[in-house]
């Protein structure tokens, strides 16, 4: 049995999986959508289009699957635009996992940061981004939410 690397994903998603992503997003974000009161960013989206345009990036074990990171390589950065972890999966370090391995990718890619963004009010994403070394860079007012845009400074 090959032994996967923590920084590895298990592999990149295609257009079979669309169904799979946007259900395992879904049950991931559930949560924010009460903290929020109203529908969190990455549930407005159609996931075909993501799975076509982004790196997103699977983590299963066996036939379940457990995170999603979805990546936009932009000039000067990579940023995360989801991390998302399957309910049942959560508190197993797949999150942890998931953030390491889009640190990978933004090395490999020559980017020195790697950014990202959460609601205002998830207190708890925004804590837990920043025990990961994220410092929040700026806070973005949209009319019915507020972004905290966050960054990480990649050593070498």
């Amino acid at each position: 049995m090959r032994q996967v690397n923590a920084t590895e994903p298990s592999r990149r998603a295609g257009a079979a999986d669309v169904a799979a992503v946007n259900a395992l997003q879904h049950a991931a974000y559930a949560r924010n959508r009460t903290i929020l009161g109203l529908e969190p960013l990455p549930l407005t989206v159609d996931y075909a289009t993501i799975v076509a345009d982004y790196d997103v990036w699977l983590l299963e074990q066996g036939d379940a699957l457990e995170g999603v990171l979805i990546l936009e390589t932009r000039a000067d950065d990579l940023l995360i635009w989801s991390v998302a972890v399957a309910p049942e999966a959560q508190g197993r370090g797949i999150g942890n996992r998931l953030v390491a391995i889009a640190e990978a990718r933004a090395r490999e890619l020559g980017r020195g940061k790697v950014r990202l963004y959460t609601g205002e009010k998830l207190t708890g994403n925004i804590a837990w981004y920043e025990r990961h070394g994220f410092a929040v860079e700026r806070i973005e007012d949209l009319g019915d939410r507020r972004l905290v845009h966050m960054m990480k400074r990649l050593g070498d």
